[in-house]
């Protein structure tokens, strides 16, 4: 069975976006499926890991399309030229910088990949003719590859799944954007209408699957996982001081006082604590995150790594003492289930997550008994976990004894994905 899988991110992408198809590819096969990748040939991506390419079978098809990104200029004429993942500008950009994100908000929808849906749809009509493709997969954000399915679906009536890693119109930054009334119209009705036309949707949560079945009574629920043995941290040798990690971008979203306060009130009261703490913070780091840790006097207790492959990322998470994990603090929060968060659970180091204690990443983190979750307010909640957490370190007893992960690896999950590309 052959199942065409279009993904605008995949190796030497880097980051999240990119693992979980990665890692479906890997073990379709072991299921009877042969899975094909059309990706795009000219891609602008935020972030490079040239060891995932290493990760891909010889035996994989991997067709490309060339892309025009309007980004491209459009970061040119900007002086802030940096970009996140959906291709938006990022922090506190200029005057001249807002208007360019005008432009983008709204003369290219759903995103500024959309340019990669016409030429890739005259080109995969006359493959999936030609090669006698069973399934099509779309997988999002970029929205615009949904766009792809969508118009296959309605010229080859080829069976089509549509895979949302994140939400389109509910995602944590669609309210912070210049849209119009027009634009945000436009945006609503392209997530309808796909949703709607998909034989079968792909959800990463509760949540988000309980919004897309307004429009889809086949919405499954595959979360992302982890893709090594779990660890029991026999040969790992743990950071001898007392490490708080957190990996990933840090934005104002995720800046969460409650934590920065938390350990600044630590530091006053607890002997030896300034002399035992070391916060890692692994990916970029707003200035807003920056200006936190200066108000808290924590200056001192912070390193900043912008950016190390993902294996040396597996490794931090086991050698720490505790991992942090901040949700942004966005209308969607409770929907809002990272990725990282399967990997913490395979390093078996407790977890401190700020979070809404009511959603879908709190539900996994209580189920697995897993670390603890406290809301983004609760400032006395958090230091109090931490200093818990502190004494249980002082004296050689902070282990995490998480349970039911097994059902998270991502063979058990591809496992899922091809029992519902065989039922479609």
């Amino acid at each position: 069975m052959k199942v065409l899988i279009i993904s605008y991110y995949w190796p030497p992408a880097g980051g999240s976006g990119v693992q979980r198809w990665l890692k479906f590819v890997k073990y379709l096969p072991k299921y009877g499926i042969k899975p094909i990748v059309y990706t795009v040939d000219n891609p602008s991506y935020p972030i490079l890991d040239d060891s995932l390419v290493k990760e891909i079978s010889k035996d994989i098809t991997v067709l490309k399309g060339k892309i025009w990104e309007p980004n491209q200029l459009l970061s040119f004429f900007s002086k802030n030229k940096k970009q996140d993942s959906a291709g938006f500008l990022n922090d506190n950009p200029s005057f001249f910088s807002k208007i360019i994100l005008y432009i983008r908000a709204n003369m290219f929808v759903p995103d500024s990949r959309c340019f990669w849906v016409k030429p890739s749809v005259k080109y995969l009509k006359k493959y999936i003719k030609d090669n006698r493709i069973d399934t099509i997969i779309t997988t999002g954000p970029p929205h615009s590859v949904h766009l792809i399915g969508l118009k296959l679906k309605k010229n080859l009536n080829v069976k089509w799944i549509a895979d949302f890693r994140d939400p389109w119109t509910n995602i944590d930054y669609f309210h912070q954007l210049p849209f119009s009334k027009r634009t945000v119209k436009k945006h609503f009705k392209q997530e309808k209408e796909v949703l709607q036309t998909a034989d079968s949707v792909i959800a990463i949560g509760e949540t988000m699957k309980n919004e897309f079945s307004i429009f889809n009574d086949n919405v499954n629920i595959i979360t992302n996982g982890y893709d090594m043995e779990a660890s029991d941290n026999k040969n790992i040798v743990i950071d001898s001081k007392f490490t708080i990690t957190h990996i990933g971008m840090m934005n104002k979203d995720r800046n969460h006082e409650s934590f920065w306060k938390a350990i600044g009130f630590l530091l006053k009261e607890v002997e030896g604590f300034s002399e035992d703490l070391h916060i890692k913070l692994i990916g970029k780091v707003s200035k807003e995150v920056k200006v936190s840790i200066t108000e808290n006097s924590l200056g001192n207790n912070v390193e900043y790594i912008e950016y190390i492959p993902h294996q040396q990322v597996q490794l931090q998470q086991q050698q720490s003492q505790i991992l942090l994990l901040n949700v942004n603090n966005v209308p969607n929060a409770k929907g809002i289930l990272t990725g990282k968060i399967f990997e913490y659970l395979i390093a078996k180091r407790p977890i401190l997550a700020i979070a809404p204690t009511d959603g879908d990443l709190a539900s996994i983190i209580r189920n697995t008994k897993s670390g603890a979750v406290y809301g983004f307010e609760d400032i006395e909640g958090v230091k109090e976990q931490i200093s818990k957490y502190y004494k249980l370190y002082k004296s050689g007893g902070l282990i995490c004894k998480s349970e039911n992960i097994e059902k998270y690896h991502r063979d058990n999950l591809t496992s899922e994905l091809a029992k519902l590309i065989k039922n479609i």
